[in-house]
This record gives C-alpha cells, structure tokens and sequence, in this order.
C-alpha cells in the first residue's frame, strides 16, 4: 500500500490517540467536568471503547471513569447512552489493562447512588467482575474487588447480589495474596457485604474470612489494619454467634494493640470491633475484660479526642451494664474520669450522651458504685448537663436517667432502716 493512502489513516489515528488521551488527563481535575459535558465528551468517547487500537479504548474507559468519578450527571449519562453492555461484553475479551479501566468506569458509576449501582447490575457487570477476580494479574482483581465494594455497599439486596455471584469466596483468596492493595480493597468489600445483615456477614464468615481477616490485624499498613477491624466488627455486631467466631479465631490480645497504633484511623477501628463484641452479652464481656481490654479501653478514651471517643465511651457502657463486678472493674481501672472529661469538655452532644448513659450504666448497681461516682462528682455534671439550656433532648434524657440510676441507690440506702 502507498504511503500516500497510509497517511492520513496515520494522521488519523495520531489524532484520536492524542484526544483521548488529552481528556483523560483534562478528566483528571473536576474544575474540567462542567466544560467537557457541555462539550459533549460522552458522545465522542463512546465510538472510542471499539476503536481498532487497543490503546485508544482503554484511554476511552478511563475518561470515562474519571468523568463519572467526579459527576453524578456523567455516570448518569453513562448509564443512558449504554454504555455499560459495552463494558460488560469487552470485559471478558479484552488485555488486562482494557479490564482495569472498565472495571473503573463501573466503580465509578457504582458508587454515586443504589440506582447507579443496580444500573451496574443489571448490565450484567456483577458476573464479568467475578471471573476478573480469578484473573492471573493482582490490578485486574483489585479494579474489579474496588467496583464490587461499591456496589455491596449501598443496600443489603445489592450486596446480596454480589454473594450470589459468588464474588466471597474469591475475595477471601484475594486478602491472602500478597499484595497489600489488593488485600485492603477485598477486606474493603467483605466489609460492605457484612455490615447489612446477619445473613450476610453469615456468608463471610462461612467461606473461612475470619481467620484470614484475624491475621491481618498486626500487618504494617495503616488502611488495611482499618478495613480488617470494620469488616471484623461489622461481623461481630449482628449477633451473639457471629461475635463469638470473631472471638474464635484469636483477635485477643493483638486487637488490643491496635488501640496504640500510630494510626488514629487504626485505633478507633479497633475500639469499635471491640464494642460490638462487648455488646452483645455478658460471657462475651468477661472475656474481653480477662484479656485486658478495659485498661487498654481506658487509656485509649483518655488519649482519644472528638468523636473518636465514642466507641471506647460505648464499650465501657456495655461492659458496665451487664453486672456490677464487670462495672466495678471499670470502676478500678480508673474508668470514670475519662467518662467524665468527655461529659464535660466534649463539644459534640452525641459524645458527651454516650458518656452520661456509660456513667449511668456503671454507677447504678450499688452502694460502692454510686460513692464513687459521688467521690468524682459525676451526679454534679450530670445535672449541670441536663439543665444547660443548649443540651439536646437526648442528651437531657441521658443525663437525667443516669442521675436517677446513680441516686437512686443512695436515696434507698438512706431510707433504709
């Protein structure tokens, strides 16, 4: 063929490598989104998925994820212009950097709303995803875990649908692979699916996660270590049984470590699967407190600032209400000063309830539990909580019940004969 007829195909096709690569980098910046929409990137884009060169179709996708990354408009449109079959089908055919985009454009729909994301379902995106996680190359399984989660994350049917193509078994291979992105976006997505139901978390726990997940507690990386406490507290929060496999497979004392971790994400992640384990009965609340937690509890509520404090305030809460002994350890263990600090210097009003109502909880079983709320001058706070006029009514309620729990004791003592 002459190089007078190659030429222009030549021309050509330099062109459509430099526009498409020139919008993914402009798609980069969102101040860029408004001026390409109204520029009518979509429809220039589309033909570019089926280019002829490879290169040009896996720019195209990332545009296009990058587009509906930052407008929900764009994943919107690209819902509308159907753009998603096209996807799906080149998903199983095409190299693994055309799958890495696709499954980025789809995470990027995904992640919007519950309807995008059942946009991405009903195209068929959930199967093609699967069979990406049993791909030989670690990017390709991480692109396709990272779309999974977010379409797991926003309702318990759409995380249903992802069980049911059968998306758990792969993800708990893929937190034993070595690489530390790809374990943190699959403990990512087994976190989403659990935290809906306990069916779901059933599932989990079910195709053998919890050991893997109870592994990883101590490793390096700060996100992973965060993801592997949520996904193990959104297990354990469903129910007794479900509390008691994560117990089982070793976390104590290692989660407790974790409470002095450099990383605050890190630490209040391990606060909460602590208080969701120690909610959910009194067998399980001895266990936690043989092991040492309430120390590790307090000094962590003590160091903790904010609404970071919150699930260390709750978990002594839920230890102190199950029995007085149980309380009395708090009490022993230096619990009620960090309690009443939070109570008195915390300006948001969800911490400062959680606080009155632990106080309440470990203060109203006895003679010595209410004198030595009395010796802290909790029952003062308490009532000045309540009578401040910006308190919020829950928090007037809480303040008032754990006054009358703490009092109570007192007035019946002194009444008593």
């Amino acid at each position: 063929m002459s190089r007078a007829v190659l030429q222009p195909f030549e021309v050509y096709q330099k062109a459509r490598v430099q526009f498409v690569q020139t919008v993914a980098e402009l798609a980069k910046r969102p101040q860029n989104i408004e001026a390409l929409q109204s520029a009518g990137v979509m429809s220039l884009l589309r033909p570019l998925l089926l280019d002829c060169v490879p290169s040009i179709q896996q720019s195209a996708a990332l545009a296009l994820g990058r587009l509906a990354k930052h407008s929900e408009d764009l994943a919107e449109a690209v819902v509308s212009n159907e753009i998603l079959p096209q996807l799906v089908s080149s998903l199983g055919e095409q190299n693994r950097f055309y799958k890495k985009a696709a499954a980025f454009v789809l995470r990027c729909v995904a992640k919007h709303s519950s309807t995008l994301a059942m946009a991405v379902v009903n195209s068929g995106a959930l199967e093609a995803l699967v069979q990406c996680l049993e791909e030989f190359d670690p990017s390709v399984k991480e692109a396709a875990a990272s779309a999974l989660r977010y379409i797991a994350k926003h309702t318990a049917d759409l995380a249903q649908a992802v069980v049911d193509a059968g998306a758990v078994p792969l993800l708990v291979l893929c937190i034993q692979e070595p690489e530390t992105t790809l374990k943190r976006v699959s403990a990512g997505a087994l976190s989403e699916i659990c935290k809906h139901s306990a069916e779901l978390a059933q599932n989990v726990v079910d195709a053998g996660a919890a050991p893997f997940l109870s592994a990883l507690i101590p490793h390096h990386d700060a996100e992973l270590k965060r993801s592997v406490c949520f996904c193990l507290a959104n297990i354990a929060k469903h129910t007794i049984d479900l509390a008691e496999a994560i117990v089982d497979v070793d976390i104590f004392p290692k989660i407790l470590y974790r409470l002095k971790d450099t990383d605050p994400g890190v630490r209040k992640a391990a606060a909460t699967c602590i208080r969701e384990i120690a909610r959910q009965s009194q067998d399980l609340a001895k266990m936690i407190c043989s092991a040492g937690a309430v120390v590790s509890i307090v000094d962590y509520i003590n160091e903790a600032k904010g609404d970071a404090r919150l699930p260390g305030i709750m978990t002594l809460g839920f230890i102190g209400a199950f029995d007085e002994a149980l309380a009395m350890g708090i009490i022993a263990a230096k619990g009620i000063a960090p309690l009443k600090d939070a109570l008195i210097k915390e300006p948001d009003q969800s911490v400062k309830s959680a606080s009155a109502w632990s106080l309440g909880m470990i203060g109203g079983h006895s003679a010595d539990h209410s004198r030595a709320m009395a010796e802290a001058d909790v029952p003062s706070h308490l009532l000045a909580v309540y009578k401040f006029p910006d308190s919020s009514e829950d928090l007037k309620k809480k303040s008032s019940q754990a006054l009358k729990s703490i009092l109570q004791i007192t007035i019946n003592l002194r009444s008593s004969p």
